[in-house]
């Protein structure tokens, strides 16, 4: 089954998610659309993060449909790992290969998946580490980088399969602070430049910067979402209210 409007890159409804007797998400409906930074927030344990990664089904929903480009990937029958060619996805940790170089590391799945050559593969790798101004570190290894360094290099690795949507669940919380902010430009840059992406943060500075739309989510349904200078200057749900003086 396929939705119809051409500019919903995602689309969930109903969306479920149950660990024995703690109910994660509970029937979650949005829209992703295309160009957007979607910025999730939200306190800890609320399902944010189980919300971003049931969006490319690394959580699979007990309930509920998740479109991607018109097709609902939910379906038994769907090649999922086909659609995820085209949902970049950076965690928390890097997720690098430490036994392979840099450059080995981004050009890795479009020689496996999207079957370029070495010498296409190594060209773009050469050109996203340029812009990212990491070229000098093409043939280092994961260990000889810094955090912030390696977060950088998980998103070139994303950038390198042409993704539609890049899915972000807390990229910088595992960064020493001076280290926050270089990761922070290149998604800025990357949101300048149209990139539809969706952001799990505790950066409520990117939020308010960068966001075209911010979500709250608690007790796994999403309470209140609105464009930054709503969402911060006029809360109105009282959680959000609650969880905004804590933090700003």
């Amino acid at each position: 089954m396929t939705t119809k409007n051409d500019d919903v890159l995602i689309k969930v409804e109903g969306l479920h998610k149950i660990y024995g007797d703690f109910h994660a998400l509970n029937g979650i409906n949005e829209e992703i659309h295309k160009g957007e930074v979607v910025v999730v927030v939200g306190p800890s344990g609320s399902g944010k993060s189980t919300f971003l990664r049931s969006l490319n089904l690394l959580e699979v929903p007990d309930q509920g449909h998740i479109y991607f480009e018109g097709v609902d990937i939910t379906d038994k029958h769907v090649d999922i790992n086909k659609h995820r060619q085209k949902m970049g996805m950076v965690f928390q940790h890097f997720n690098l290969f430490p036994h392979k170089t840099i450059k080995e590391n981004i050009t890795l799945a479009p020689l496996k998946l999207l079957g370029k050559s070495k010498e296409e593969a190594d060209k773009r790798a050469m050109e996203l580490l340029e812009r990212v101004g990491l070229a000098e570190k093409a043939d280092s290894y994961p260990s000889q980088l810094s955090g912030g360094q390696k977060q950088r290099i998980a998103i070139v690795r994303s950038l390198a399969m042409d993704p539609d949507v890049i899915l972000f669940d807390e990229p910088t919380s595992a960064l020493d602070p001076e280290m926050v902010g270089e990761v922070l430009e290149l998604m800025k840059q990357l949101a300048r430049e149209g990139m539809t992406m969706v952001v799990v943060t505790h950066e409520m500075g990117f939020a308010k910067e960068v966001g075209s739309r911010v979500i709250f989510i608690d007790s796994g349904q999403i309470k209140e979402q609105a464009k930054p200078d709503e969402f911060f200057d006029n809360p109105k749900d009282p959680r959000l209210q609650e969880f905004l003086s804590k933090i700003l």
